[in-house]
């Protein structure tokens, strides 16, 4: 793939400067002070799929936005040519943004990135955003933590790379229940029926689970019911991706209510 006109054919001698801002999971509200600041102020935007339009409104006018599909199930643009157009747009002179849906640090490949620009002599300020799984639980008036139901929560991707074995679910199953703990998994949907069959190795089938899919966004939908339904729930309602599936007795309330689909202001 050959870097866009544009970069890479200046002659500015005179760095620019970098900032992975996390967008939030799409709701423009969620966004912080500092990342609007720094949409505002960037001359280059570098956008995934999933941040929300109405965010990369809010660039300047004059601001060159560059769309870099990152969408699960999906044909994305490779990681490698993003950083180069990272580095390129930063050794001509721009006010780079990388702007990722949720926060840059979970599950959004900001760690390479950092680590790339960092070993090409770039200084990278990171700005935080709020991650789909705590927005989710929160759009259904349910904590991730909670004294008498979890002790912790656990992030954990659904989607290993191609090389690389993933999650063990069942040692994770066992730590759920023996420390309390809500799961919180990202990118799941497509390998449901797996993880729900090792998660029931060392969990009830009766856990309270949650599946929300665009959280934060009018379109939001979501449907409850336990570990044992998960996969046949995700069907049954048509539930895709993008979406979060929580795993927790912090869900009890919600699995008592029943409502599978039901949308929560």
């Amino acid at each position: 793939m050959n870097t866009p006109t544009g970069f890479g054919n200046s002659n500015f001698s005179a760095h620019g400067k970098c900032t992975l801002v996390g967008a939030g999971p799409g709701d423009p509200e969620l966004l912080t002070i500092k990342a609007l600041k720094a949409i505002q102020s960037a001359t280059v935007l570098l956008v995934d799929d999933l941040v929300n339009p109405a965010i990369v409104a809010m660039a300047s006018p004059t601001a060159r936005v560059v769309h870099v599909g990152k969408r699960g199930g999906c044909k994305s643009t490779p990681q490698s040519f993003i950083e180069r157009l990272l580095i390129t747009a930063v050794e001509e002179g721009e006010n780079v943004v990388r702007l990722k849906g949720g926060d840059p640090f979970i599950f959004g490949r900001g760690g390479e990135e950092v680590e790339n620009l960092q070993a090409a002599g770039i200084t990278v300020e990171v700005i935080n955003g709020i991650t789909s799984g705590l927005a989710a639980v929160t759009s259904l008036g349910v904590p991730l933590t909670h004294r008498e139901h979890a002790h912790g929560v656990v992030f954990v991707t659904g989607h290993a790379k191609p090389d690389d074995t993933g999650t063990d679910w069942q040692a994770l199953a066992a730590t759920a229940r023996s420390a309390k703990l809500t799961l919180v998994i990202y990118m799941g949907v497509s390998g449901a029926q797996q993880i729900q069959a090792e998660l029931l190795t060392g969990l009830a089938p009766s856990t309270p689970v949650a599946i929300i899919q665009h959280a934060s966004l009018p379109q939001q939908r979501h449907a409850v019911c336990t570990l044992a339904q998960l996969s046949a729930t995700i069907e049954r309602e048509g539930l895709a991706s993008p979406s979060v599936i929580v795993v927790g007795d912090v869900l009890s309330g919600l699995a008592q209510l029943a409502l599978p689909t039901a949308r929560v202001a």
